[in-house]
């Protein structure tokens, strides 16, 4: 799935809050929890739209996780 120029411009600007994150160990600002939110209604926004647009494949994507996942 392509993202449009405004959906990678979004993410391009808030992926750096959960590498800040991830560095740290912790939410440190609120300005960090803001973007987080930011970014997964984002993420949200994207894997419903994906679902959309391959509507199986989720839920094969889904089965095989928990699949692999009992395995272990």
């Amino acid at each position: 799935m392509k993202l449009d120029d405004a959906t990678f411009r979004r993410l391009r600007r808030l992926a750096p809050v959960l590498d800040d994150v991830l560095n740290a160990g912790e939410v440190e600002f609120a300005d960090q929890a803001i973007d987080l939110a930011s970014l997964a209604q984002l993420c949200s926004e994207l894997f419903d739209k994906y679902d959309n647009q391959h509507p199986n494949e989720i839920a094969r994507a889904h089965a095989h996780a928990v699949e692999s996942h009992c395995a272990s």
